[in-house]
């Protein structure tokens, strides 16, 4: 008896063979998110719970408990809702809503004023944190018993399309957030050599959203401003030269840069420049 070969489209038995083809993620251009759905998830490192990640509309990052809650037993100051991948803060009329996970982590204090089911969600929270220490899922990042102090580049002010933003590393250690065709986070800096550089400038701090700034105050600050747009684009959605596009590949990560604050981050403040000029010496 001769064994029957099979086709390239059947089995041996004759039965279909269906071909699955993976289906890559892409990021709509018209978007005004440009983070993998994958990207927004992470661990709070205080409770050990997933949260989710998302950026607000003054492009602050904010994590938010990854359920929806009801939104009659949400506090108004506490309701937030998601369009487009931006998280806004207010309701939008639906019956359910989104909620900060700092509210309910149990490592922490309430910002709010909490209903019985969010007690009662904070509870459930606190038991599995509880449950995930015992068994070392999971360890809590312990206090830092003493800050030492900034150095002039740590965190330095970068002032990019005339906003003053704060800098998470020193300006060398700042990373391209795209995905590469690893699925990884871009290792490669946001700071290119072969580029024009910035100019470290003593500017004088100015109000931030009504508030009243330091009195008689200049810091330095890496200004970009005399760039080209495009150049200054590039370090606001930190992506390096090979990713320099919105299109060459999506974000895996919330871009770092927080907006300038001079009274939240006045200890990030620095009156001098970190490389002054060399002294001059008088020849005789």
């Amino acid at each position: 008896m001769r064994p029957t070969p099979s086709t390239a489209g059947r089995h041996w038995d004759g039965s279909p063979r269906i071909t699955r083809h993976p289906r890559p993620l892409r990021v709509a251009a018209t978007s005004p998110s440009r983070l993998l759905r994958a990207g927004h998830s992470t661990r709070c490192r205080d409770c050990g719970h997933r949260i989710d990640l998302y950026q607000r509309t003054d492009q602050r990052p904010i994590a938010l408990h990854p359920a929806e809650l009801a939104t009659a037993h949400v506090p108004e100051p506490c309701r937030w809702h998601l369009s487009g991948g931006i998280a806004h803060p207010h309701g939008d009329g639906s019956p359910w809503c989104r909620i900060p996970h700092a509210i309910l982590c149990p490592a922490g204090t309430p910002t709010c004023p909490l209903s019985p089911p969010l007690q009662v969600a904070r509870r459930q929270l606190a038991v599995r944190t509880r449950r995930l220490i015992d068994t070392g899922a999971f360890t809590p990042t312990p206090p830092p018993a003493s800050s030492p102090p900034a150095t002039d580049t740590a965190h330095p002010i970068v002032q990019i399309l005339l906003v003053r933003y704060l800098a998470p590393s020193p300006l060398a250690a700042i990373r391209c957030v795209a995905q590469t065709r690893h699925r990884h986070r871009c290792p490669q800096p946001v700071q290119a050599p072969e580029r024009p550089t910035g100019h470290w400038r003593l500017l004088p701090t100015s109000p931030d959203r009504g508030q009243r700034a330091l009195p008689a105050t200049m810091m330095a600050v890496y200004d970009l401003s005399h760039l080209p747009s495009t150049e200054q684009q590039r370090w606001r959605t930190q992506r390096c030269l090979a990713h320099a596009t919105a299109d060459s590949a999506p974000d895996l990560t919330l871009a770092d840069w927080q907006v300038f604050d001079s009274l939240l981050h006045a200890a990030h403040i620095r009156t001098r420049l970190p490389h002054p000029p060399a002294p001059h010496r008088n020849r005789r």
